[in-house]
């Protein structure tokens, strides 16, 4: 059996998700990471994309908005401005983020930061638009 380590998935109004996982692949700002057991400990600031959670016996895939993540030895915290599984989204309400993504590009001219997080929304949003159910 491979090691596991808890996992917790955190918004501003509620634990989404918890338990114990044995992988969690991260978008995290500086590209995808994949967390397993005994990770050395950091903190990561996440960009907009998929969160790929293999819990014990099954496996989710949330997407997250924007966020940070905990990872030490036997534990991941994610902390996530807004996520949504993706096994109960459906194409009506990735097209509503979608939308809501893009007036947010076009109100970040000249924040680069905020361009850069809402043009990886837009660009992560555009890719699930095409596999919603």
């Amino acid at each position: 059996m491979a090691s596991t380590f808890k996992f917790e998935l955190v918004s501003p109004e509620k634990v989404l998700m918890s338990g114990d996982a044995e992988q969690v692949m991260l978008p995290a700002l500086e590209g995808d990471m994949t967390v397993f057991a005994e990770h050395a400990p950091v903190v990561v600031t996440l960009r907009p994309g998929v969160l790929d959670i293999g819990l014990t016996g099954s496996k989710s895939r949330i997407f997250v908005r924007s966020g940070f993540a905990e990872i030490v030895a036997d534990r991941v915290t994610v902390l996530a401005e807004k996520a949504f599984d993706l096994a109960d989204a459906n194409a009506s309400q990735i097209a509503a983020e979608l939308k809501t993504a893009e007036d947010e590009l076009t109100a970040a001219a000249g924040d680069d930061d905020a361009q850069f997080m809402a043009a990886r929304a837009v660009e992560a949003l555009r890719l699930l638009g095409g596999k919603a159910a």
